[in-house]
C-alpha cells in the first residue's frame, strides 16, 4: 500500500472508555491529518453516537486484520497494554499507548525494541505534558526566574472518600492503583524538566475505609541540586498549590487545574484561539528577584495544547520527525514507579 505523504492517518481505538470518548477521539476529530476509522466496542456503540462515520467491532483482531489501519490507540486497562501493544507492533501497525506505558519495566523495554525492530513508532499518551500550567513552570525553570531551582513540589489530589463500584481501577492487580494512573503523569513532568534521577524516596499507601489500591503516594525524586517531590491523595477536600518552585532568589506558586479535560468532558472539540486558556483569577504567583528588582505578581498561565501531541504523532509517522514522547521515556518513567514500589515496600531510599 503506497501512500501519499499528506494522506491522513488511518487509526482505530481499542475502547472507547473514558480516555476514548474525553480525550483520543475529541483530539482526533479536531487533526485533519487522522480519520477514525474504526472504534472497538464489545457491548455497545455509543461511538456512533458522536461520530456516525466509523465502524464499530467488537474483537481486537477486527483491528490487527484491517490492512487498511495505520495507528492503534491501546487505550484499555492497564493490564492488557503490553499484550495488546506487542500485537498491534506484530500486526506493522504504530502504537500509541494510553498511560501508563506497560506494568514493569521490562515490557516496556521489549516493546520499544519490537517497534524499532518493526519500524513502528511506538508513544506514550503523556497529554499533561501539554497542561498550561505545567508549561509554564517549564519557562519559570528554564529562564531560571527563581535563581537556581532548590525546591520543586507537584500535587495531583482529589476528593473521594468512598470506593466507586464496578471498576477495573479500584481493584487489585497488575498496574492498578493511583501510583500508575496519576503517578504516570507526575513522574513524566519530573523526568522532562529534570531528567533521570539519582535516588528515589517513597510513602504509598492506602487511605480510604474498604480501599483495595493505593489511594495515596509521597515520592521524592533526589537529583545533585533539587528535590522534585510529587503528591496525590484521594482525601484532599481543600485543595493547595498544584505546583510549589522554590529557588534561591523567589518563589512560584500555582493553584487550579488546566481547563482542558472539563472542556473536553463538556463536549468542545479542542479548536480555536481560546482553546486551553485559563481565567486571570488561577494565573500563578511570582514572588522573587528579577535583574536587581523585586517582583511580586502574577504571570498569566500559557495555553494548554492536548492537540500539539497527535500532530507531532502525524509529523512522526508521515515525515520521519522526533517523537516527543519518546519510548525510552515512559519506559523510565515505569521503573521510577517500580523504584518507588520498593523504596515504599523497604521503608528505605533506593538508588536508581
Amino acid at each position: 500500500m503506497t501512500l501519499s505523504q499528506h494522506a491522513p492517518i488511518t487509526v482505530a481505538l481499542a475502547s472507547y472508555g473514558m480516555s476514548g470518548m474525553v480525550f483520543h477521539a475529541p483530539l482526533l476529530a479536531a487533526n485533519p491529518h487522522f480519520k477514525l476509522t474504526k472504534v472497538l466496542e464489545r457491548s455497545s456503540e455509543k461511538s456512533k453516537i458522536r461520530y456516525p462515520e466509523v465502524e464499530v467491532v467488537k474483537d481486537f483482531p477486527a483491528l490487527l486484520e484491517d490492512e487498511l489501519l495505520e495507528l492503534i490507540i491501546i487505550n484499555t486497562p492497564n493490564a492488557l497494554h503490553f499484550e495488546m501493544g506487542q500485537q498491534a507492533l506484530l500486526a506493522g501497525k504504530h502504537v500509541v499507548m494510553e498511560k501508563p506505558f506497560t506494568v514493569t519495566t521490562q515490557e516496556a523495554q521489549e516493546l520499544t525494541a519490537l517497534a524499532k525492530e518493526r519500524n513502528r513508532i511506538i508513544t506514550v499518551f503523556q497529554n499533561r505534558r501539554w497542561d498550561g500550567d505545567f508549561k509554564t513552570v517549564q519557562q519559570v525553570v528554564e529562564q531560571k526566574l527563581l535563581g537556581k531551582l532548590v525546591y520543586y513540589e507537584a500535587h495531583y489530589d482529589r476528593f473521594r472518600n468512598y470506593v466507586e463500584a464496578n471498576t477495573w481501577k479500584e481493584e487489585t492487580g497488575p498496574g492498578s492503583g493511583l501510583l500508575y494512573n496519576l503517578g504516570s503523569h507526575m513522574i513524566d513532568q519530573a523526568l522532562v524538566l529534570f531528567g533521570r534521577p539519582q535516588a528515589v524516596t517513597a510513602h504509598i499507601g492506602t487511605q480510604r475505609p474498604g480501599g483495595k489500591i493505593d489511594d495515596f503516594y509521597d515520592i521524592t525524586l533526589h537529583y545533585p541540586d533539587v528535590t522534585a517531590s510529587v503528591k496525590s491523595s484521594y482525601l484532599v477536600r481543600e485543595p493547595g498549590p498544584r505546583y510549589i518552585l522554590h529557588g534561591t532568589e523567589g518563589s512560584f506558586l500555582k493553584h487550579g487545574l488546566d481547563p482542558q479535560e472539563e472542556a473536553l468532558k463538556a463536549g468542545q472539540l479542542p479548536m480555536g484561539p481560546t482553546w486551553g486558556q485559563e481565567p486571570a483569577t488561577e494565573w500563578g504567583k511570582l514572588n522573587t528577584q528579577l535583574q536587581g528588582l523585586h517582583f511580586t505578581g502574577t504571570i498569566e498561565t500559557l495555553p494548554g495544547s492536548y492537540p500539539t501531541f497527535y500532530e507531532n504523532v502525524y509529523q512522526a509517522i508521515r515525515e520521519g520527525q522526533e517523537l516527543n514522547v519518546k519510548p525510552e521515556e515512559a519506559a523510565l518513567g515505569i521503573h521510577l514507579i517500580e523504584l518507588a514500589q520498593q523504596s515504599s515496600a523497604e521503608k528505605r531510599t533506593v538508588v536508581v
